[in-house]
C-alpha cells in the first residue's frame, strides 16, 4: 500500500467533504503519521473511514479520521493552551493535540491502552503530551483549569464536574446523546458561571468508560 497516498486520499475524500478546511488540521493530518497510532493487526484499515477496534472491548476504538479532524478543528487549539483528553485510546488524537498546544494532559481507564499510547507517543517524539492510566471521568481538577478538554467517545451528558475545570474562555468538545442520534458538542466557558453551547454536527461514537449513564426511569 501507498501510504501516502493513501493518507492523501483520506484527507481529500473523507476530511475535506466533511467541512474540515482549517489549513493548520489538514497540514497536521499530512505530517503525523496515522498508522503508527493503529494496532499492527488493522495496519490496513488506518486511513479507512470507520473507527478501528484497539482493544478487546467494543467501546476501545480509534476514531474515524473526519470525526477526530472536526474535533479539533472546532477546538481550535492555540499554541499556549493547556489540554486534557479523557480517552486516550491509541494516541493519535492526543499527538494531534501535542503538536497544536503547549501541553496535553490525556486520561485513559485501561492500563493496556495507556502504555500502549505512551510508547506510540514517545515514537512519535510527543514530549509535550502526557498519558496517565486512570478513570477520567472526573477530569483533572489538581492540574486544571484547561483551556480546552476532549472528550475523545462519547457520553449521555457531559459532567459538571468537568466544565468547572475550563478557564473563563476554554472549550470542551464531546459527542453526546444517545444512538441512534448522537451530537458533537461544544461549550465555551464565558465567565465563571455561564456556558454556551453548540452542536455543530451528528455523530456516533461508542461510549467511553466511567460514566454515569443517567436513568432512563420515569413516573
Amino acid at each position: 500500500m501507498d501510504l501516502n497516498q493513501a493518507r492523501f486520499n483520506m484527507i481529500e475524500q473523507q476530511i475535506r467533504p466533511w467541512e474540515v478546511l482549517a489549513p493548520q488540521v489538514l497540514d497536521l493530518l499530512s505530517v503525523v503519521r496515522r498508522e503508527d497510532f493503529v494496532p499492527l493487526a488493522h495496519k490496513a484499515l488506518a486511513f479507512v473511514d470507520m473507527d478501528i477496534p484497539l482493544g478487546t472491548a467494543a467501546n476501545q476504538v480509534m476514531l474515524a479520521p473526519r470525526v477526530q479532524a472536526r474535533l479539533l478543528q472546532d477546538l481550535a487549539v492555540k499554541k499556549t493552551d493547556k489540554v486534557l483528553e479523557i480517552g486516550t485510546g491509541s494516541g493519535f488524537m492526543a499527538a494531534l493535540l501535542g503538536h497544536q498546544a503547549a501541553s496535553v494532559l490525556s486520561l485513559e481507564m485501561d492500563a493496556q491502552l495507556a502504555a500502549q499510547a505512551q510508547a506510540n507517543l514517545q515514537k512519535a517524539g510527543m514530549s509535550n503530551v502526557t498519558v496517565r492510566n486512570t478513570d477520567g471521568s472526573q477530569g483533572a481538577a489538581a492540574e486544571g483549569p484547561f483551556d480546552v478538554i476532549l472528550l475523545s467517545g462519547s457520553v449521555a451528558e457531559v459532567p459538571a464536574t468537568l466544565l468547572q475545570q475550563l478557564t473563563i474562555g476554554g472549550r470542551l468538545a464531546a459527542i453526546v446523546g444517545n444512538e441512534p442520534m448522537m451530537r458533537a458538542t461544544l461549550i465555551t466557558r464565558t465567565s465563571n458561571s455561564s456556558f454556551t453551547t453548540t452542536e455543530p454536527w451528528d455523530c456516533n461514537a461508542p461510549r467511553l468508560s466511567g460514566f454515569a449513564e443517567p436513568s432512563s426511569f420515569q413516573f
